[in-house]
């Protein structure tokens, strides 16, 4: 079972080493789901002597006022043999032999918190004694409790210790051991007043008593100690501390330990009551509740620790991977996002996302439905025919049949369909560029840097207007081809008769009467539609091969190529991620590594049971 306590201990420590103090914060607290012991009592109560008799050492920095200005935990490791020693966490590798020392080290270290001013800090020292005369136990020594405050401490010092100690007692996983001296009516101590607050049942609350020897002529403490008075659900403990004569002379701990159990069985009052009596019992009697109150924490322990490192490494890949701090190791970076954020692009191009069946919409329906509505008839009416086919025959009349006339009405008519061509052109262009925007945003690593998610938004529409551009040289280019060379073919096979070949039996000007200038306009009509069925077809093709086909090929080229010139600094401009999320990847880090560690430690203990 002393491997249980031994294993809070090194949560503890890791705790604090990784800045889990158990305070109020995002981020989840193993420190508050760990057992402990927290030593509550006023100023004078002698708490601290209490905590010394328990270790049988005199290390405790004393003095007047508020001498205890910081949690200090105090780890106590029972070893079979060899010279007592103290180890302190923020000095790993340093040993104390002389314990005065360690006295002075646990003022200087609160100092180095503090200040030189009597302020208080919620940050813990960690303290380890490693002797054959101690129980293995963990207590936290919190600040007295005080009713004024002295000179040199802010008037809200009172509050700030009272709210220190009440955050460490009101967790349910914290044992209270309020210090209370006995020449004082309990109806006073402020231990028990802040321990009811708490825990009004007295569950978790072992009540010790001080200070007995020192009461007045013809009192004692029996009530109190038989729980009349004020009943707990553990037996009160008394306690005869050193008195300020021994501490003076220097009395050796050991022999003060052996006056205070011959106390107990001397004096008559509590001579039926000194088998349960002094600060060796109260140690052992710690020591067994802590173990039994660890190991049913144990399961419930491991549950959380569990589920939590699942929820780091869940926040931790959300927020995504820290910056690289060379040049080569962010150009690396800035590339692996563009390449995903090209990946998702082209997913939606390709169907795997959606978005990409858009773009067969406008060669489907838009551009047919613009061809539709382009009104061939309003360009071949009797008087445009007839306009355009004198305007073509010049001062000679045509011989045989119109053809200059039926190349400028067929060229005015099919320059029309550049509208609905360029169209196309601008509807593939606004979903690419709508597509990009969403791949952006699907982009969960670019959420982090906003210049690098600015500046691929950017260079990937740059990219689209470029090929859009191109694309509509490409698309209006076939239409271009269409007016410059005729399907000579098409006119070939239109039936011949007299009208349309020209009868030279007739005037000149009957050639230009309505019959003639009719079979003229639905010619050009018919091959007009003729090219506009091919055009549907071939116009898709181009859009397709200059935009969507160079999007997905190289819609990025063009930045990388001048990603490669920027230098280190440059670099780390793009990578401007906010410097609240780079704290809050530090913090779930080291959060997630203390939860890793007690998982293992925890695992360690399970086994070798």
């Amino acid at each position: 079972m002393e491997n249980l306590i031994s294993l809070v201990n090194r949560l503890q420590r890791a705790c604090t080493a990784l800045g889990d103090h158990g305070d109020e914060s995002a981020l989840p607290t193993l420190w508050d789901s760990l057992p402990s012991i927290a030593v509550v009592g006023g100023q004078s109560s002698g708490k601290s002597s209490v905590l010394e008799s328990v270790v049988g050492k005199d290390f405790l920095p004393r003095g007047a006022g508020i001498v205890t200005r910081r949690p200090l935990v105090l780890q106590l490791h029972r070893i079979d043999e060899g010279r007592e020693y103290a180890e302190f966490a923020h000095l790993p590798r340093k040993r104390f032999t002389d314990f005065a020392a360690v006295r002075k080290e646990i003022a200087d270290e609160t100092d180095r918190e503090t200040g030189r001013s009597k302020q208080i800090s919620t940050v813990p020292i960690y303290l380890s004694i490693y002797s054959p005369n101690v129980v293995n136990l963990t207590l936290i020594d919190l600040p007295g409790l005080t009713k004024v405050a002295v000179e040199g401490q802010p008037d809200s010092i009172v509050h700030d210790i009272e709210n220190m100690v009440r955050s460490y007692i009101e967790k349910p996983n914290c044992i209270i051991l309020a210090i209370s001296p006995a020449n004082q009516d309990i109806a006073t101590s402020d231990a028990i007043k802040i321990s009811r607050e708490v825990d009004p049942k007295g569950e978790r609350t072992f009540g010790v008593l001080t200070k007995i020897d020192l009461m007045d002529k013809g009192t004692d403490a029996v009530d109190m100690l038989e729980g009349r008075s004020y009943k707990l659900q553990f037996p009160w403990i008394g306690v005869v501390n050193r008195s300020q004569a021994d501490i003076n002379k220097s009395v050796d701990m050991i022999a003060a330990r052996r006056r205070e159990r011959e106390y107990f069985s001397s004096t008559p009052e509590y001579k039926h009551l000194s088998h349960r009596m002094g600060s060796e019992h109260l140690g052992k009697v710690l020591s067994k509740h802590l173990e039994s109150v660890i190991k049913s924490r144990i399961p419930g322990l491991q549950s959380l620790i569990n589920k939590t490192i699942i929820e780091l490494e869940t926040e931790l890949s959300r927020l995504g991977k820290p910056i690289a701090t060379d040049a080569g190791g962010k150009l690396y970076m800035i590339m692996e996002i563009c390449r995903i954020f090209d990946q998702i692009f082209k997913e939606h191009l390709d169907g795997i996302r959606p978005g990409g069946d858009k773009v067969y919409n406008v060669f489907d329906n838009q551009l047919p439905a613009a061809l539709k509505r382009l009104q061939f008839d309003k360009q071949l009416a009797m008087e445009n025919v007839r306009k355009l086919i004198t305007e073509a025959d010049g001062y000679q009349p045509h011989l045989i049949a119109p053809e200059q006339g039926y190349r400028r009405l067929i060229e005015s008519t099919l320059v029309t369909i550049k509208g609905p061509a360029e169209a196309s052109v601008d509807a593939v262009h606004a979903i690419l560029k709508d597509l990009v925007h969403k791949s952006i945003n699907e982009t969960s690593e670019l959420k982090q840097y906003p210049s690098l998610r600015v500046e691929v938004a950017s260079a990937a529409c740059e990219s689209l207007d470029r090929m859009r551009d191109e694309s509509k040289k490409a698309t209006l280019q076939l239409v271009e081809m269409e007016c410059s060379y005729l399907t000579v073919d098409f006119f070939r096979k239109l039936p011949q008769d007299i009208e349309k070949g020209g009868n030279p039996t007739h005037s000149i000007f009957d050639r230009y009467n309505d019959s003639y200038l009719r079979r003229i306009g639905s010619n050009v009509l018919s091959y007009v539609h003729m090219v506009v069925g091919t055009l549907r077809n071939s116009i898709p093709k181009s859009v397709v091969y200059c935009q969507v086909r160079e999007a997905k090929r190289s819609l990025l080229d063009h930045f990388f190529a001048e990603l490669g010139k920027k230098e280190g600094k440059q670099l780390g401009t793009l990578l401007d991620e906010d410097p609240g999320i780079m704290q809050r990847r530090i913090s779930l880090a080291k959060r997630l590594e203390l939860y890793r560690a007690a998982q293992s430690e925890i695992d360690t203990v399970a086994w070798s049971k």
